[in-house]
Parts: C-alpha cells; structure tokens; sequence
C-alpha cells in the first residue's frame, strides 16, 4: 500500500486530566476512538497484510505450547514495512503515551502484531517489563484492537495497582507465571478488572510492570491487535537479569552496553 495514501497521524489527541490519574492509580486505561473508522480501516489492511506476510507460526494449535497457543506474534513490523513504519512511529500515540507518563518525550522500544486465533489459549499471567533491561519504570504499552473485541474473543484483563509494586518475580509468560502471579493477586487482593467489549481503533494503555492476562478466544474469528511499546526518553540500558533481557538488549536496543542511553537507532524518539 502507498504509504502517501496513508492518513496522517501525527495531530494530537488529548488526554483528560482525569484520564491521566486514573492510568497512574490503576496501571492500565481504555481510551476510546483513537483512530477514526476511516484511519482504521486502511491501517488494518495494512498492518493485516504485513502481519500475515511475515507471520512464522505454522505449526497446527495442538502441538503448539501455552505461549504458543495464545497468540500470533510478529514484532518490529516496522522495520520492514513502510505502511506500518507510519502508524508505529505516529506522534499521535506517542503524545498520549509521554502524556499518560508524564515526560516530555518517549523512544520507540518495539512494536508487535499479537492475533489470537479462533479457539488460542489463554495468556498467562505477566509482567511485559520482565523482559526490559532498561533503568526506568516509565515505560507504556498500547494495545489496540483492529476490529470489535468482546471479553469472549480474549481481552486484556488487568490487576489494577499492580504496577507499584515494580517487579514481583523473575518470570517469563508460562503456565508458571498463570500460578505465581494469580497466587500473588490473591493474596493482595487486586481487583482484576477488563473492559467487556472494544472497538476497533480504540486503544488499551498500561505500565510496563501492571500484571495482566487474557482469557482465550472462544469465538470463531481472529482478534486482531496491534500493540506499540514506549519508554522515556533518557532511560539507560541495565545489566540483563534473564536470558530474555539479553535477547531484547541484543535485537531491540541494537546491543548498547549496561549504562549506556537506551537510544539505538532502532529506538528513534518519536515525541
């Protein structure tokens, strides 16, 4: 697709002061028609066509794993596609995520493609930060919905609160982290809340460190959600904790040492 014919998204859209309280209290917000129903219409086509393009998943659901069975994903689409490079690095979202944050800029960490399928499993319970070898927890994920989801086709769940406790145990998404962390939102008694349906184009926000989680699709079509993900602008690079840490400093922060800005050129500063 041309990228010329691609709407601009670059105004901003803005953010309520109440809106901003209320993600910082509870770690996550529903911010609703963040693209209109024409932006959205020529983005899914594009961001659908590179996802299925260069989607490697091929194996049949029942020999996949718990991570495997939840979604499809495929990261850093904006690398290779044009039509995408526009809407990941649109200033639109960003302004809403450094707004959310309360920074005056934030860099590009990753972007990925995450399509449950009809009848994917459930993703576990987990901390996107676990994987983030940076020094700030100022870090956002958008999570948006290309089409009308309903709680039945997977929708993010979140424990609200959570995010100021930071880190809560060194744990990948698994079947172990579902036990772990579900045992631990018991015991603080978080309230676990999530919307009961979205459009397309509107979009879901959270900290790098809200627990969340998604129940499986139990519909008959593919949820389609594009996500972005955020962090101020300044953060340095920590010394990895896990072997993830060390895959993500190695391919998403262009293997800048420990110490060292977080600011490769494949985390461009998008506001």
């Amino acid at each position: 697709m041309p990228v010329l014919n691609l709407p601009s998204l670059d105004n901003e859209i803005p953010v309520s002061a109440e809106d901003i309280l209320s993600f910082r209290k509870n770690g996550h917000l529903h911010v609703k028609g963040l693209l209109s129903a024409d932006e959205l219409s020529v983005y899914r086509t594009a961001i659908n066509d590179a996802a299925y393009r260069y989607n490697t998943e091929t194996r049949d659901m029942k020999d996949r794993d718990t991570y495997g069975k939840a979604f499809l994903q495929i990261m850093n689409l904006w690398e290779v596609d044009e039509a995408v490079k526009k809407f990941t690095l649109a200033r639109r979202f960003a302004k809403m995520a450094a707004s959310l944050l309360g920074v005056e800029r934030v860099r590009l960490y990753h972007d990925q493609a995450l399509y449950k399928e009809a009848g994917g499993g459930h993703t576990p319970w987990h901390q996107d930060q676990y994987y983030w070898p940076l020094d700030t927890t100022n870090t956002i994920t958008m999570w948006m919905p290309l089409i009308p989801i309903s709680e039945e086709m997977g929708m993010l769940t979140f424990a609200s609160g959570s995010h100021t406790a930071g880190e809560v145990d060194n744990l990948a998404i698994s079947d172990e982290s579902d036990k772990v962390l579900q045992s631990y939102i018991n015991e603080k008694n978080y309230p676990v809340t999530r919307p009961s349906f979205m459009e397309g184009g509107d979009a879901s926000w959270h900290y790098g460190w809200t627990l969340h989680a998604a129940p499986g699709n139990n519909s008959d079509a593919t949820r389609e959600v594009m996500t972005i993900i955020y962090f101020a602008d300044g953060a340095t690079v920590t010394a990895p904790k896990n072997q993830h840490q060390e895959n993500d400093r190695q391919r998403w922060l262009g293997g800048i040492e420990p110490g060292e800005l977080a600011a490769s050129p494949l985390n461009p500063l998008i506001h």
